[in-house]
């Protein structure tokens, strides 16, 4: 990583590689965590694959919809990496994205404890890295990742955890 140019998050994520992977590229895990709630999220295009689409909606009041990311998927290496960029949009044309172009590097790696979950965004010139900090992205790429975490290790406690009541809720 070059810290002139580049921001990143590294957190261990307690479930197994197999369930973020499928956090990223399954449409309904991804608008479960994909921007800070209450913001709510709306996959319009999941093409997980090299040249792919990946093209995202938000909503303050749940009704209202707009852009948040129109991107081309570069690099796919399935359970591994995901890499995908601002500056491409999800037709292959060159895009001045706002707030900063920039193209990110998820990295998903064995851990003892679950997955070694990282990010590198990168940026273009010095400017736009520091754009990118000034508008939050530690708060809110970390926000993103906090909500990964939660949905996918909650997936591996209902996994683990044996009913403690079989019968149905008369709730």
């Amino acid at each position: 990583m070059n810290t002139e140019l580049d921001l990143g998050i590294d957190r261990v994520i307690r479930a197994p590689r197999k369930q973020v992977w499928d956090a990223w590229t399954d449409p309904a895990n991804l608008a479960q965590w994909w921007v800070p709630a209450p913001t709510r999220c709306r996959v319009e295009r999941l093409d997980v694959r090299p040249g792919g689409a990946f093209v995202t909606l938000m909503s303050d009041d749940g009704d209202a919809f707009v852009p948040h990311l129109d991107a081309c998927f570069l690099v796919v290496d399935e359970y591994e990496r995901i890499v995908f960029t601002n500056a491409l949009d999800s037709g292959w044309r060159p895009a001045s994205p706002a707030p900063v172009p920039m193209t990110a590097e998820i990295v998903l790696l064995d851990h003892p404890d679950g997955t070694d979950y990282r990010v590198v965004v990168r940026h273009g010139d010095p400017a736009a890295r520091a754009r990118h900090a000034e508008l939050g992205f530690a708060e809110g790429w970390g926000t993103t990742t906090a909500q990964l975490a939660r949905l996918v290790e909650g997936e591996t406690g209902r996994r683990r955890s044996p009913s403690r009541n079989s019968s149905p809720s008369t709730a």
